[in-house]
């Protein structure tokens, strides 16, 4: 064994070098799956914050019997049940007591915007004092029990409410007993960001808000701090009071792989057995426990299971690949050491000893390479589960280690029962049947449905596709270059005619060419192009759903109840990149009176005809002809207009008052649409109503409030151009959006970009192992082609005839499998698109099915058969400058 790894270096370190790439991937894809999974599910519950992901506990306060050190036990209580599943965030607990409700303000030197008196939250926190600073003052404590309330107030909130140290807060009187607030001292938030303020209401400032109402009237609210001694105070302030404790989760410990068991944990902890204990260690038997997290972990776990049959597309096609690579590089390595192998057995070694030694041989070249490319793995990819990288990398260099020994064991064995082509095609027909099956289950049910995880029908149906797709390129294609050769053999030309031959009947004494590079070619074009069809699906989805929400590329809105100056549309429709633009006046609050329900809330839009039905044809939403809405009524006709689907089932075509914000008019239905890109989302009953009679009844909806363009415009230009047209002071009122920056939005999911990421990284090493089978392949035919071409050399034939020579006969496999790769892939594509649901990776529930594009397959494929053009250009290259001398010597059996 040692005396054939030293006559052969090269052929060990090739072996070794395939082996440490093939189990270097097949360990660091499920690291990097683990890696992007717990990325991506930290990431959705941080955007959700800290209120979310935490546990809000909260009971009935106990007046007369409540102090911090009660507030702290039952704190202790709750934490001694965390640290199993999940972990307390660094940030800590957040406890206090809360008045129930709110008392309003009777001092008249307070700020009453619409007349309505301000309102004071009374609040105990525990450990306030760390997260603030004292300006001025001091912290509350003391105070009489019938006197006013000690209390501490932010600094930003006395500014606003004009409230000072001293300052006696009045309540205005009601059915409870008076009270009253005294200010002693002012704090300041050290970070207002801080997640200690989180579900908080207003203590660092005070908060604008509006009455229930209607109309709505605009009032002040904040909240101030009591000190120990007055909680039993804050009973009687909210006629009730409240303990609350809240525990936030430290995300950035939870793991993807156990969130089932972390799930089950807060189930307990809010609902379940966890729960029942804590009340009675608490001895608090109201104690209620509340969460969104288990909400949050069903819609992270259904996001994960809708993304994994997506994103496992391209690794397993990295599999399909480098399967057929290693068996590939076996094959060839058994052909090339055949002869050596039945010497050893003519010379009285045991087919036992010889497969024995060829283990040996494999287990110096490819267990160490298995084992430096699996640490390596662990090393660059740290995370915190091993085994799945262990047992695929463990599968792959079993697979590189076994391959060449079994082919071994295959030549060696007795004759085998049957002939080849019998088995062969019992073989293809089984692989053709379960292609069939898959395909056809795929079909009739769909995407495994939601909560089923992985599917591996959707993932296994593309590579089935191709390993049939291969089977059968195999037969054709020696009929195919065959009847080239015939064609070619009938010209005087005699290197197309034997390059077109020697490719027909394959080289190195086979009867056919070879089987396996077809297949690796045909799964690489067929992974990338079914791949690449899918994001691009996911990319032109994302973009028309940005459209609709925009209602167009872009949209400037003003703010409620405003309009957009002239100057701003005007200079916005003169930006370059603009193709269709409409301005348009809308109200979400008009009535429609005279339908089945008797008056029926509309979203009424007032625009120019032509221009937005322009506009709703280029965005594919709310179509229309026109002319519907062009011919000018008279004076005392109804203003005609269009109702939308919902609309329209309450109210048949007919007459019907139409009431605004600024006044009535009468309107006729003279057709329906479907929605309106002046408003994103289904649904809802719309109105849209011409510009020039709509206006001339009613002056003010003259003035568009929202402005819808279509085209390649720069959003910054855009926002400079507003900026520049609005009046002083109020730029920051006039709201921009671009379909791109909502395509952008819709697209930043960890989720989505990690699995985008893993299938580009898959179609490199697809292509890789593709192009590896070809060198494999054009390798091993380098002897035999080289002695021939010496020969022809010997005989008249040019070295550029040579070249000539090598690519008649390696490209046509090549170029083959790629167009067999792409039909392959369109065909995936038709078969299996009906089934895919993009919705998870677009970010937006997007219809069911996948439509068939073809640059996405014509890329992939062109750039695989230009990158396997290249190497055999190369490899001719090399071939054609070997000397004859070295070729044309006696008995030369390489």
């Amino acid at each position: 064994m040692r005396t054939r790894l030293r006559s052969a270096p090269s052929s060990a370190l090739l072996a070794a070098a395939l082996a440490f790439v093939a189990v270097l991937l097949a360990a660091a894809l499920p690291r990097a799956l683990d890696r992007g999974a717990d990325q991506a599910l930290r990431s959705f519950l941080d955007d959700r914050g800290p209120a979310a992901t935490s546990l809000l506990a909260t009971s009935t306060s106990r007046y007369g019997n409540e102090s911090p050190e009660n507030l702290d036990s039952v704190r202790d209580a709750l934490l001694a049940r965390t640290g199993d599943a999940f972990a307390v965030a660094p940030a800590g607990t957040v406890q206090g007591t809360q008045a129930a409700k709110p008392r309003s303000l009777a001092n008249p030197e307070l700020p009453r915007p619409d007349g309505v008196p301000p309102g004071l939250d009374l609040l105990y926190l525990r450990d306030a004092a760390a997260h603030t600073a004292l300006v001025e003052g001091r912290w509350p404590s003391g105070g009489a029990p019938d006197g006013p309330v000690p209390v501490a107030i932010s600094q930003q909130a006395a500014q606003t409410l004009g409230v000072r140290i001293g300052t006696v807060l009045q309540t205005v009187p009601s059915s409870s007993d008076p009270m009253s607030a005294e200010v002693v001292g002012l704090y300041r938030a050290t970070d207002e960001a801080d997640v200690f303020w989180t579900g908080l209401p207003c203590l660092t400032r005070a908060c604008a808000s509006n009455t229930s109402t209607v109309p709505p009237q605009r009032y002040w609210k904040t909240a101030a701090l009591v000190g120990p001694d007055g909680l039993d105070r804050l009973g009687p302030w909210g006629a009730g009071a409240e303990d609350f404790w809240r525990i936030p989760v430290d995300t950035d410990r939870l793991r993807a792989d156990r969130l089932p068991v972390v799930a089950r944990e807060i189930a307990a902890y809010v609902g379940g057995p966890t729960a029942s204990a804590l009340r009675g260690t608490t001895q608090r038997s109201d104690l209620r426990i509340a969460s969104q997290l288990p909400e949050l972990f069903k819609q992270a776990e259904a996001r994960q299971q809708a993304v994994a049959p997506l994103a496992a597309i391209g690794p397993a096609g990295v599999a399909g690949v480098a399967a057929v690579v290693l068996c590939l590089a076996a094959a060839l390595t058994g052909d090339r050491r055949e002869s050596e192998l039945r010497l050893l057995l003519a010379r009285g070694g045991s087919p036992g000893g010889i497969v024995g030694r060829l283990l040996g041989e494999g287990a110096v070249t490819v267990l160490p390479a298995a084992a430096l490319a699996t640490a390596l793995a662990l090393w660059l990819l740290p995370a915190p589960r091993s085994a799945a990288a262990l047992l695929a990398a463990g599968a792959v260099a079993l697979l590189a280690w076994l391959a060449f020994p079994v082919r071994a064991a295959v030549l060696l064995s007795a004759r085998r029962r049957g002939p080849a082509p019998r088995r062969r095609l019992v073989a293809e027909l089984l692989v053709a049947a379960a292609t069939a099956a898959a395909v056809f289950e795929v079909r009739q049910r769909g995407v495994a449905p939601a909560g089923e995880g992985l599917d591996p029908l959707l993932v296994a149906a593309p590579l089935l596709l191709a390993l049939c797709g291969g089977l059968a390129l195999a037969r054709l294609q020696p009929v195919l270059v065959g009847m080239l050769a015939r064609a070619a053999g009938r010209s005087s030309a005699l290197v197309g005619f034997l390059g077109l031959a020697r490719a027909a009947r394959g080289t190195g004494g086979r009867a056919r060419p070879p089987v396996l590079p077809l297949i690796a070619l045909l799964l690489a074009v067929t992974t990338g192009g079914f791949g690449a069809t899918v994001l691009d699906a996911v990319d032109s989805g994302r973009l028309r759903v940005a459209r609709l929400a925009v209602g167009g590329d872009v949209q400037i809105a003003a703010p409620y109840g405003g309009a957009l100056p002239p100057a701003m549309t005007e200079a916005a429709a003169a930006l370059p990149g603009v193709r269709t633009s409409a301005g348009v006046w809308t109200d979400d609050k008009a009535f429609v009176f005279g339908t089945v329900q008797g008056s029926t809330q509309v979203t009424v839009v007032v625009a120019e005809p032509k221009a937005y039905a322009e506009l709703a044809r280029t965005i594919g939403r709310g179509q229309f002809d026109p002319a519907l809405l062009s011919a000018g009524p008279s004076a005392d006709a109804p203003v005609p207009a269009l109702f939308s689907s919902d609309l329209a089932k309450l109210a048949a075509a007919g007459t019907y008052r139409l009431s605004l914000g600024g006044g009535e008019l009468q309107i006729g239905s003279v057709g329906v649409v479907e929605g309106t890109p002046a408003r994103p989302g289904p649904g809802g009953a719309v109105v849209v109503l011409p510009a020039g009679p709509t206006t001339a009844r009613l002056p003010r909806t003259g003035r568009p409030d929202r402005w819808l363009a279509t085209g390649q415009v720069d959003g910054d230009r855009l926002r400079e151009a507003v900026r520049a047209a609005a009046p002083a002071g109020t730029a920051g009122q006039y709201t921009v959006r671009t379909s791109a920056g909502t395509a952008a939005e819709l697209g930043s999911d960890p989720l989505q970009r990690s699995a985008v990421r893993l299938f580009w990284a898959s179609v490199a090493a697809v292509a890789g192992f593709a192009l590896l089978a070809v060198l494999l392949t054009l390798v091993r035919a380098a002897p035999e082609r080289a002695a021939l071409l010496a020969r022809l050399r010997t005989m008249g034939l040019r070295p550029r005839d040579g070249i000539r020579l090598i690519l008649t006969e390696a490209l046509p496999q090549a170029l083959a499998a790629t167009v067999g790769g792409a039909l392959v892939a369109v065909s995936a594509v038709a078969l299996l698109g009906p089934a895919m649901d993009l919705s998870a990776l677009v970010g937006s529930n997007v219809p069911t099915g996948l439509r068939l594009t073809a640059p996405p397959v014509l890329t992939q494929a062109l750039g695989l058969a230009l990158l396997v053009t290249l190497a055999v250009i190369a490899e001719a290259a090399i071939s054609g400058r070997r000397q004859i001398t070295t070729e044309l010597r006696a008995g030369d059996q390489r």
